[in-house]
């Protein structure tokens, strides 16, 4: 069990369950899949209002170290469960995006590969990250000027709260599916 002290009335605030839980629901998505040629392939990630989520996709060449072929191209769009468009890209080999997350619910990103005779096969390496995930730790620790220990101390006390934000969270979601 993982106690941690608040001022001078100590409370066990988190168990470990609980913390495994906040570490894979603040998540990180690394994914590589393929996806032919006028085909469509989406991926949705359950994202909580105020989260920093960014994302990083790719067409993986054929041919290491040979540029990609014309016609390996898809078009990419990001939308809230609400239908809000958060990112686009059209007819692109890589992209990327970044975002605070206006309302909670399913985030859906979309891949439309390119129509092409003969069919073509894209393999596509796609990575999102959400919540405390998302943070970029190694400029946080350049700008800060923050040696190592106050560095790990900076993201404990982040997860920690992502975890009471993530309580909260899901709290609310199970009272909403009961009504």
């Amino acid at each position: 069990m993982i106690m941690i002290m608040m001022g001078s009335n100590p409370k066990p605030l988190v168990h470990l369950s609980l913390l495994l839980l906040v570490l894979f629901s603040s998540s990180t998505e690394s994914l590589r899949f393929e996806i032919q040629s006028g085909h469509t392939k989406c991926i949705s990630e359950d994202i909580k209002s105020n989260s920093m989520t960014v994302g990083k996709y790719q067409i993986v060449s054929p041919n290491e170290g040979q540029p990609l072929p014309d016609a390996h191209r898809f078009t990419v769009r990001v939308t809230s469960s609400y239908g809000n468009n958060y990112h686009y890209g059209d007819r692109v080999q890589t992209g990327q995006f970044a975002f605070a997350a206006v309302e909670a619910g399913d985030y859906m990103t979309c891949f439309w590969a390119v129509d092409h005779n003969p069919v073509e096969t894209l393999t596509v390496d796609f990575d999102w990250k959400t919540g405390v995930a998302a943070k970029d730790w190694s400029n946080v620790a350049k700008k800060g000027q923050v040696d190592v220990m106050e560095l790990e101390l900076k993201k404990l006390q982040d997860t920690v709260s992502s975890i009471h934000e993530e309580m909260f969270y899901l709290r609310e979601k199970r009272r909403n599916a009961r009504t």
